[in-house]
């Protein structure tokens, strides 16, 4: 940039009522201010102040989870109690988790049958399903002899670490 385009840009920064540019470049660091009144002594200066923000929604979910909390161990409807005796029933069963995030399977192929359903009897180390990690299946073994109660994860669902995949009758 010659001395000629130079002057011309600042002249049309000062008519465009910018009052500060900084240009960066590989060659030259350049910095505009301009004084609109012509008085040096009168200078105008923003401050921008920043405050934490804070999402109405997580707030609103933090404020009312005691509330929710106390209902639920307040009033328990007739469902509630079927589900906290179902719950205590399966607490005696033994449950296979997912030793890894990934996807599950419980085919070793599309065209071949499930390895385990429910009512089968497995052992130690009987391979119950498939986990699909970064394109690697892992074969997941059950881990515990017994009789397989429910199958708790849907096929070619995606599943976290230690989510729950089969209860496991173990008597």
């Amino acid at each position: 940039m010659d001395y000629k385009e130079l002057k011309e840009f600042i002249k049309s920064i000062a008519k465009s009522g910018i009052s500060e540019v900084d240009i960066k470049t590989e060659e030259i660091k350049l910095t505009i201010k301009v004084n609109s009144t012509g008085n040096s002594a009168t200078h105008t200066e923003t401050i921008i102040q920043q405050f934490p923000y804070q999402n109405p929604l997580i707030t609103g979910t933090i404020m009312q989870q005691p509330i929710q909390q106390n209902l639920q161990t307040q009033i328990q409807t007739p469902a509630e109690t079927a589900d906290s005796k179902a719950k205590e029933t399966e607490t005696k069963y033994v449950t296979i988790k997912s030793p890894m995030v990934g996807t599950f399977y419980r085919k070793p192929s599309p065209d071949k049958s499930p390895f385990v359903n429910v009512g089968d009897n497995v052992n130690d180390n009987s391979v119950v399903c498939i986990i699909e990690a970064m394109k690697l299946f892992n074969e997941i073994e059950a881990e515990v002899s017994g009789k397989i109660v429910k199958i708790l994860v849907d096929d070619t669902s995606p599943v976290e670490f230690e989510q729950p995949l089969f209860l496991v009758d173990p008597s």
